[in-house]
Formats: structure tokens, sequence, C-alpha cells
């Protein structure tokens, strides 16, 4: 598509009337929750999927590629935000032992397949948290802040053609359109920068639809320490940095600048509106979920037609969820009055190294989500500020973070080894419940309890990596590639069949 073709498709989407497309939305709120209540977005079981998301890198040069869109398509994958960017995303299967190995094996083969068929391209899929090396022969502000002016529109230059992404820099929304982190500062003017992450996305479709606030409220209480093993993202690429030493850098840095990227991007700055990235409110009732979809503000409302689907019945309310961005979040649909669904939406992992291990945080969390409802555990009445709280302590520290938790004995707690001896226990029950032997939880934990017994994540192996090297006399830029090209060439080795906790043999 041309610069001007694109540029009129965003012109086109800016004249639709915002109250008018308000006001469809809440209609079909309305009608959205008689459905719910009348049983229709029910399931027989939970349901589990799972969301992977990668960049593309010069198999040779790890440096950022773009990947051609005929490429895309060949393999199967959906266009993301950044051209380097690709996702996947499962069939959504009921929460079984059979389940579970039916996700891990439908990851593989697609992304097998994938990787086989970009190689001959001179192309590398990489499942990380943020890239730092740059394309070949660019840096990394020109390629993520390179925008044109096309009739009046901003067109960011490489930024997939979705008139969506393009229209956020055209409306009056004041997104931040920056990146603010620990030595490192980034102006643009399209919303570009966010392609510098990737992520997982476990998805948890609860059996009864109006139980759903009570499984979401234990999601905020995992979300911290859940956050804090998934950590894979402490680096920017090294030229954004200020002129400082590299021991500051080191010194300063969070693990998971994932999540401050994301927020600095797409929210307002301070005192400009309320946040859309952020650490969701506790709700009381599936109404009120619905409810607090339905008020957030649209940046890009659409005019959308009636489509064959199901839920285009609600497909005012559904485009909302577009830009209801929270780190953990409620959602409605289905293709089909059957699929209808409501499910639970974990948003803040990083992608992760492997296969195994994003699946082992879709196994864990699943099992969450069965066992704590069921079991009634005390971690529920954790005040949601201290959920908050532990959340954006593990975006600084990780592992080290100083968490808050109430255990089965309804008595708080700041022992890392209590808090993460007591999720793996009742992920393990969870996952029973849904049917799997104590022998295939395990299996499915263990690549998680790794971490925590060797008290390192991916944030950390690439922190001490970086930090080695440093010491050594390494320049801090090459430090960072270095680390960069160990990572890719480990995954290489490891992403389809293998987990995390070889590296670290």
């Amino acid at each position: 598509m041309s610069g001007s073709e694109l540029a009129a498709q965003v012109a086109a989407v800016l004249e639709v009337d915002p109250e008018t497309f308000q006001s469809s939305a809440e209609e079909e709120a309305e009608q959205l929750k008689a459905e719910v209540l009348d049983g229709t977005f029910d399931n027989a079981q939970s349901i589990i999927g799972l969301e992977q998301e990668l960049y593309a890198v010069d198999d040779r040069t790890d440096a950022l590629q773009r990947v051609p869109r005929r490429l895309l398509d060949r393999i199967g994958f959906e266009k993301e935000l950044g051209l380097h960017n690709a996702e996947i995303q499962t069939t959504p299967v009921p929460l079984s032992a059979y389940g579970l190995k039916a996700q891990e094996a439908e990851l593989r083969a697609h992304l097998h397949a994938a990787q086989q068929a970009v190689k001959r391209e001179g192309i590398q899929l990489v499942s990380d948290g943020l890239w730092t090396v740059p394309p070949n022969g660019e840096t990394a502000t020109d390629y993520l802040c390179g925008n044109i002016e096309a009739d009046g529109i901003r067109i960011a230059t490489n930024m997939s053609d979705s008139v969506r992404y393009h229209a956020m820099a055209n409306t009056d929304y004041p997104s931040g359109l920056r990146v603010d982190a620990p030595h490192v500062t980034l102006d643009a003017e399209t919303v570009m920068p966010e392609s510098l992450i990737t992520s997982i996305q476990p998805h948890y479709q609860v059996a009864h639809a109006p139980d759903l606030p009570e499984h979401f409220t234990y999601a905020l209480r995992v979300a911290g320490p859940l956050a804090a093993l998934g950590a894979n993202s402490p680096f920017f690429p090294p030229e954004m940095y200020d002129d400082v030493p590299p021991g500051r850098i080191l010194a300063d840095a969070w693990m998971e600048h994932r999540i401050t990227v994301f927020e600095d991007v797409l929210n307002p700055q301070t005192g400009d509106g309320d946040p859309k990235v952020c650490f969701p409110p506790d709700f009381e009732t599936v109404e009120d979920a619905i409810d607090d979809i339905a008020a957030d503000r649209t940046i890009v409302p659409m005019d959308l037609p009636q489509g064959q689907r199901f839920d285009d019945r609600f497909r005012h309310f559904r485009h909302k969820h577009g830009s209801y961005w929270r780190w953990v979040r409620p959602v409605f649909d289905g293709p089909s009055h059957s699929a209808a669904n409501a499910r639970i939406e974990f948003r803040p992992l990083s992608a992760q190294p492997t296969i195994r291990d994003a699946v082992a945080f879709q196994a864990v969390f699943a099992g969450l989500m069965e066992s704590l409802p069921r079991r009634e555990h005390p971690l529920k009445k954790l005040d949601w500020q201290t959920a908050k709280a532990n959340f954006y302590a593990a975006v600084c520290d990780g592992l080290n973070a100083e968490f808050t938790w109430v255990n089965a004995d309804a008595q708080r707690t700041q022992s890392i080894d209590e808090i993460y001896g007591e999720l793996f226990e009742y992920a393990r029950d969870g996952l029973e419940l849904a049917g799997l032997s104590t022998e295939q939880a395990h299996e499915y934990i263990r690549p998680l309890r790794e971490r925590v017994d060797r008290r390192t994540t991916p944030a950390r192996w690439k922190h001490d990596h970086v930090s080695e090297a440093v010491d050594d006399g390494v320049p801090f830029t090459e430090a960072v590639w270095g680390m960069q090209a160990e990572y890719a060439d480990r995954q290489s080795e490891t992403l389809v069949e293998g987990s995390f906790a070889d590296w670290l043999e």
C-alpha cells in the first residue's frame, strides 16, 4: 500500500464521530450484559490459549530485520506493529493434560516450520522481551522515529500498514509517544517505539462468566510474582542511553523495561488524562468489568460494518478492547454463539527464551486460576494497592523485589521462598484439578521453579552477561550486542526443544 493510500484510509477513520461510536458501544454493552447473565458466555470447562510475539533478525549479524509481508503470509503468522514483528495465536483448547500438550505441540509445529522458511531468507525469528541491535546501517532512534507526512497525515515508515496503528498518531488523544527509563529518553511522533517490545499472553476462559471478577482478583494478586519470574528486558539498544558510565546503567537497570515502554508510549503524560496502560482495578461484578471497558476512551473510533461473527453484535464494544490496555484485562468475544467466552488475558509477560518456558507460564497461570478461587485462598484479601506495588516492584527488581503475600494461613509474608513455594503448590493443585497427574503438573512447573531456585530469570542472565563483560573491559555497546548474539545462538538450539534452564547448566 502506498503512503498516500494509507494516509487516505487514516483520514477516513479520523472522520468517524466519537460520540456516535461511544453511544453504539454503550448500547452493545447493555446487550452483552444480558447475554452474559443468560449464560451465553459460559463454557463447559475452562479454556486456555496463548499469544506469542517474536521479532526478526539477520541470522548473521543479529541486527533487527524487516520481514517481507509475503513471507509472513506464507508462514501463517500475523502482522504486529513493526515491520520486524510477527505473532502467532494458538487454538483455544480445554485446560487438561491433552490441552496443554496440544498447545505446546502447536507452537512447536508452527515455529519450527517458520524458522525453516525464514532461514532461507537469512532471517531468524527471536522470542525476546526487547530488541537491542538496530537494523544494519541504521540507528535505533532513526528506525523508531522515522516518519513522513502524506496529505497532512503522519505515517511511521517502519510500521505495518494497519490503519489503526497509524491513526493513533493523528488523533487528539494525548499519547505520550516517548520512552522515559533510567538513562534513556526518546521522543517520537508515532507509536512506533512500542515496537521495541514483544510478549507472550496466556489466556484463561472462565467456565462461568459471572465468576470472572473473582478469578480476576486473584490474577491481579499473582501478577507481581509472575512478572518477576518472566522478566526479560533489562537493556535498550546501547545508543539510546545517555552518556553515563556503564556501571551506572547496570546499577540502575530495571529487569522489565518492557512495561515502561508500553506505558510511556501510549499513556498521556502526567496531567493530560487517565492512563490507559496500567494495573487495572478489581471488579465486584461481571457487569462492572463490562462497564469499565465501555467507559474507557477509545483512541481510534471506527465505522464498523455488521459482519458474520456472533460477536459482531457487539462490534463497537469489541473494538474498544483494542485500546483497553490493562496489564490484566477481561475480554468478552467469540466468533460463534457456541464459542462465546469471557476470558482473562494476562499481559505483563515478556516473550520467553523457549516454547517450553512460555507454556510453563500458561500452565502455571491457568493452574492458579483453577485452584485459588476453588480453595478460597486468603490471597484475595491482599489489598489492591499492595498488589499494584508488588507488580511495579517486579518491573524494577525482578526476583530481587520485596513482595508482600498473604499465605494460606491468612498471614502476610515477604519470604521469597514461601511466596513461590505456595504459588507453585497451588498451580500444581489447579492443574491436578484439571486432570493432570502430579508428575505432569510438576513437569510444566519445573522450568519456572528452576528460576526461583537459582534466582535467575532471563533478565538476570542478560544483566550478568553484560556486567561480566564490562568488568573484563569490554565497551558497553559491544557487551550488550555480545550478550544478544549469545542469546540468539542459545535460542536457535533450544527455542523449539529445550528450556531456559538448559542455558544455566
